[in-house]
């Protein structure tokens, strides 16, 4: 069963009753609405003034519930996750890090040659030039030693917004990309604990300060659908620059987006359980190959 996206912006008492998430009205008391915690895959708390008390955390955390705290800018910034999300998530965890120099470059080679495929699905779309991406994509080698990646981003970019600059702090549609970034790492993060693999011990990304190396790696050919929803958004018509609540209930349609992966018609969500999972088997060596979808 798809998992839903529970997004809170008021000021709100979260408690548990008959093993469902109460929304209650701090004020009046009135209940605004109730959730069965099963069908729930990801939590976002968007105000100060949110209050869940300690057996909503608890129930959440035993369906594998991401709860997700967004700062004063209203950008997610904590992911709470269950230490472990699957039976076998010690040797599974051996296994990955075990995982050779050589396998991982090779995994890092499939991600970044469907992240350019992907980008270049994105500007097919749009009729605007990609053909430059085919030939980026053609050239990566092994690790991407050759940083096909940035020379192929360099030129997306370009070509996506007029005058852009990607940054993880200006205006719009940065704040719109950061955004949808931050969830869909958190999704990934997700995915990664449920598939029994730990999201901090990367294949490429290993920055010491970094909790979710791994999680950063496997978003990397998810990102451009994030791009596209950033994209429809801005050419809606009640589209601003600011992020607020229309555009994050447009890009929080991330979870739920139709892809096709492995000839099948998936909601991102399931894809990324197929993704994760995928990875697993090669870091147990019943497979060489990780599973991305195609737009």
């Amino acid at each position: 069963m798809l998992k839903r996206t529970i997004y809170i912006g008021n000021p709100t008492y979260l408690k548990l009753k008959d093993n469902q998430l109460k929304i209650e009205d701090p004020v009046t008391k009135e209940v605004k609405g109730s959730v069965p915690v099963e069908d729930m895959g990801f939590l976002v708390l968007d105000n100060p003034q949110i209050t869940l008390s300690h057996p909503v955390i608890l129930a959440l955390q035993q369906q594998n519930v991401a709860i997700i705290s967004c700062d004063e800018s209203h950008l997610p910034l904590g992911l709470m996750l269950p230490i472990s999300g699957h039976v076998e998530h010690s040797e599974r965890l051996k296994h990955q890090i075990n995982c050779s120099e050589p396998l991982r470059k090779n995994l890092w080679k499939q991600t970044i040659e469907a992240k350019i495929f992907q980008q270049k699905e994105v500007l097919r779309k749009l009729d605007l030039d990609y053909a430059p991406l085919i030939k980026y994509m053609n050239e990566v080698k092994s690790g991407d030693s050759t940083n096909m990646e940035g020379i192929a981003a360099q030129y997306y970019w370009g070509k996506l917004f007029d005058n852009f600059t990607r940054e993880r702090k200006g205006d719009a549609p940065n704040n719109f990309l950061n955004f949808g970034y931050a969830i869909l790492r958190s999704m990934v993060a997700r995915a990664l604990v449920s598939s029994g693999l730990h999201p901090t011990i990367g294949i490429f990304h290993r920055n010491k300060y970094n909790a979710y190396c791994l999680a950063d790696d496997v978003m990397e050919p998810y990102r451009p659908y994030v791009d596209g929803l950033v994209v429809d958004w801005m050419n809606h018509p009640e589209s601003t620059n600011i992020l607020d609540k229309p555009a994050k209930a447009h890009l929080l349609q991330l979870a739920t987006k139709d892809v096709y992966i492995n000839g099948l018609q998936r909601p991102l969500m399931t894809a990324l359980s197929i993704t994760t999972s995928s990875l697993c088997k090669c870091f147990t060596g019943e497979s060489r190959v990780i599973h991305y979808p195609m737009m």
